[in-house]
């Protein structure tokens, strides 16, 4: 099935029956995906009472619930409301789901013991395209960043300057394959979280970062419609489920 996409004075065809999913999926097992020193997310069957919300267990639905954090167990999506004292919604500040995207794929420079993404890579990787959104995808690209323990890792993570190129440059919407585009330990600094943000300047509200995602390596670099789908949480984080779709001129 074939759409239309009006987007940036351009008409453009995507089919919509070939989606593809960029989101890791939350899984209540010791190997999934997990960060931030945090035990692993729980799903189970409600109890109330003698009743267990399980069809095994003899009820008539299975009725679960979830422990989970949206940080450390999965993709997700957060606002500025993830750094500041003033309580922001993520469900709140995404207001529109449909962005053009541009994916790119770089090998995080080596520094002073840290894997780093320069702004100079970025330069060289997205030119003088205008995109609504970037998809960054790293090298080395292995399906265990599907289940990677990051804790204690010093995982790749954003330049300050690269950073506040895409900021300047009108990204709104920034996706990573990486827990955060901040450095592990970093004493709170949060250095590419606050320049992406501009939280020292005019705060960009409508402005989203998107962690733990994996892009698999038949996926091309280049320009795609970005679905940024989420769960209607009234929190700074939801889990959500980027999903990708290739454009036709």
């Amino acid at each position: 099935m074939k759409a239309i996409i009006h987007a940036n004075s351009r008409t453009y065809t995507i089919f919509v029956d070939q989606p593809i999913d960029i989101s890791i999926p939350l899984r209540a097992a010791k190997d999934n995906v997990n960060a931030w020193y945090l035990p692993p997310p729980k799903i189970y069957p409600a109890k109330v009472k003698n009743w267990t919300g399980s069809v095994r267990s003899g009820a008539a639905v299975n009725f679960n619930s979830i422990e989970f954090n949206p940080h450390a167990h999965g993709t997700h999506t957060e606002c500025v409301g993830h750094i500041t004292e003033e309580v922001y919604s993520i469900n709140s500040c995404l207001k529109q789901f449909l962005f053009v995207a541009e994916v790119v794929t770089v090998v995080p420079e080596s520094k002073d013991g840290d894997f780093i993404i320069s702004e100079k890579q970025l330069r060289y990787a997205i030119g003088n395209k205008k995109r609504e959104a970037v998809v960054i995808r790293t090298l080395p690209n292995t399906k265990d960043k599907l289940n990677r323990q990051y804790a204690h890792t010093n995982p790749p993570f954003l330049s300050e300057a690269a950073a506040i190129y895409l900021r300047n440059k009108g990204v709104k919407h920034l996706l990573v394959d990486m827990p955060s585009v901040d450095k592990e330990k970093d004493n709170g600094a949060l250095l590419a979280h606050k320049a992406f943000w501009d939280v020292d300047g005019e705060v960009r509200m409508d402005a989203t970062i998107t962690e733990m995602i994996y892009v698999p390596n038949s996926i091309e670099d280049g320009k795609y419609i970005l679905n940024l789908l989420i769960a209607p949480f009234q929190n700074d984080a939801s889990p959500s489920k980027p999903v990708l779709y290739k454009l036709h001129d």
